[in-house]
Parts: C-alpha cells; sequence; structure tokens
C-alpha cells in the first residue's frame, strides 16, 4: 500500500482508503458485525489506514459498529478515522452536541478528520456560525483537522475565510472515471488551495466493478434504486467504459474495478475511499495500489470516458 499526505495537515494515509456507508445497516442491505469486523480486519492488514463515515450513516450505526469493530482490534489510535456532520446540524449548539456523540460512538478523544457533509441548505446557517464551532473544537483538541463535503468552490472559499487560525484540509466529493464534473471547477480550485479530494463513489456505486451487464440490473434495493446511473439508457453508455477497463486491466493482470481506482489515482490530490461489505472486496480494492496506468492506457480511459453523458432526466 502506497501512502500520501491528506491535503496540508500532517497526516499520512492510504492512498485507497475504506468507505463505511455501507456499516449503516440501511442504505446497502444489512450488515452483519462479524462480517464487518473481517472485513475491517482484512483491510488492516492490507495497509489500510484511513476510514470514513458519517453521522447520517444508519443514525449513527455505522460510526458505533467502525469505532466497536476498532477497539476490538487493538486499532483505534493507529488510524485516521474521518466522519461527517450532516448539513442539518449546522447551528452552533448542534455542531458541538453531534460531535460529543460521534466520539461516544467512533470511542475516540479526538475526530480526525470532522467534516461538514453537505451546506446548511434547509436551515439557512450561516457557515461563519459553523466554522466557529468547528474551530473551537479543534482547539479544545477534540478534532485535529476540518474538512468539507460535497461544496463548491464558493461555499468551501466562505467557509475557509471564516476560519481565524486553520486551514481546510479536504473536500470530499462524487469522483469516478464515469462522473467527472468535479474537474471543471472543484479539482482546479482544490489544487489552488493543496486540499485533498476525498473520492466518494469511486467505482460509481459498483458500476464500474464488471460485476453487472446492461442485460444483468439486478432489481436494486438498496441505495442504486433510483441512481440514474443504473437506468438501462444510461448504463449503456456506462457498459463501454467498463468494457475498455476490462480490456486494459487484462494487460496488467487487473479487475476493471482496480483499473478505475488506479485511473483516479494518477492525481495526488485524489484520495478514493470505496466501500467493502467482505474481505474479498477489500482485497480487490487494495490491489489498485502499487502500480501505474501507463500514460498511453490512463490517456485512453480519459479521452473514452470524456464522451459519456449521463442522463439524469428519466421522467
Amino acid at each position: 500500500m502506497r501512502y500520501r499526505r491528506l491535503g496540508r495537515s500532517g497526516l499520512r494515509v492510504s492512498e485507497v482508503g475504506f468507505g463505511a456507508w455501507q456499516f449503516s445497516g440501511d442504505a446497502w442491505g444489512e450488515v452483519r458485525a462479524e462480517e464487518a469486523e473481517r472485513t475491517v480486519e482484512k483491510a488492516l492488514e492490507l495497509g489500510v489506514n484511513f476510514f470514513d463515515t458519517a453521522q447520517v450513516y444508519g443514525r449513527g450505526r455505522s460510526e458505533e459498529l467502525l469505532g466497536e469493530i476498532l477497539r476490538k482490534l487493538g486499532a483505534t489510535d493507529e488510524v485516521v478515522i474521518a466522519t461527517k456532520i450532516p448539513g442539518e446540524r449546522l447551528a452552533y449548539h448542534d455542531v458541538k452536541r453531534a460531535t460529543e456523540l460521534s466520539l461516544r460512538r467512533l470511542r475516540k478523544d479526538a475526530i480526525d478528520l470532522y467534516q461538514i457533509h453537505w451546506p446548511s441548505i434547509w436551515n439557512h446557517v450561516p457557515i461563519s456560525e459553523t466554522m466557529k464551532a468547528m474551530e473551537e473544537l479543534v482547539e479544545a483538541g477534540l478534532v485535529r483537522y476540518i474538512g468539507l463535503s460535497n461544496f463548491p468552490p464558493c461555499l468551501a472559499e466562505q467557509a475557509q475565510q471564516s476560519l481565524k487560525k486553520h486551514e481546510i484540509v479536504s473536500n470530499q466529493l462524487r469522483y469516478n472515471v464515469l462522473e467527472r464534473e468535479v474537474e471543471k471547477e472543484y479539482l482546479p480550485y482544490l489544487r489552488e488551495r493543496g486540499m485533498s479530494l476525498i473520492a466518494w463513489s469511486p467505482l460509481a456505486k459498483g458500476a464500474l466493478t464488471g460485476k453487472y451487464t446492461p442485460e444483468n440490473l439486478p432489481s436494486f434495493q438498496d441505495v442504486r434504486a433510483n441512481d440514474p446511473l443504473f437506468h438501462p439508457e444510461n448504463f449503456r453508455e456506462a457498459w463501454r467504459i467498463v468494457q475498455l477497463l476490462k480490456e486494459i486491466g487484462e494487460k496488467y493482470g487487473k479487475t476493471p474495478g482496480q483499473v478505475a481506482l488506479n485511473w483516479l489515482l494518477r492525481d495526488p490530490l485524489v484520495i478514493p475511499i470505496p466501500g467493502a461489505k467482505n474481505p474479498r472486496q477489500v482485497e480487490e480494492n487494495v490491489g489498485a495500489s502499487g502500480w501505474t496506468l501507463s500514460e498511453e492506457d490512463w490517456r485512453r480511459i480519459t479521452e473514452a470516458s470524456s464522451t459519456i453523458r449521463i442522463n439524469r432526466v428519466l421522467w
């Protein structure tokens, strides 16, 4: 496993992290604690030290399960744990209360990376109020570094300007071979600021793994049920890229998913956090690290995927 610096922080994290949304027990189907433990144990064994969760994942269930497993494995202080506070909890007093509950569930004295999950788009809390609370948490030693998630550059800059002493080190955004919109405005801003892009859905919720085909799209009972990417019209477009990933992967002895993740790793600012429900999936995700696509193959993927158009107006 290779490692890279998280933004301008003092943290060095595995270049392939571990997304724990699946530990919610609802969004991705049922999860058994025993299987979750084996999955995290395999990740640690393979060098993964960066784990990402959120308060809204199962109403705290993901945080709780992840914290319990890491404590049991004796790894709580050896890893970097990132969690997120949702946009509905950004009032000053709510930030403080939510942080206490996260620390309790994670069994941590401090949150390594505390991210604002999305802006306060419904409750209209000023970002300056939220960032005041976040900065006080850092000063109190309850949070080590501040991050954002799903923040456009204009709001990210406003959030940064609201801080007096500390820098925002990352922005967690949807980014994968099929969904590259962040490259237009978000990525240039992050590069200018020296912030990491933590890529959520780096495998496009499984669309890039090669597991599914246009003729074999299961009836999802999870968060993919209403995802436009899995609509037959769009998946036919996606399938062209999956076939290319498979072709290129055969040259390296890699799967389509590993090629898709490695394509992201070309940029040192990007840290993908694919999820895994079992040890086998962890092994596949980690197999994206430790090698590099040739310039020609990286460019072939880049050029082919730039022609993909995901139609989100389906009704």
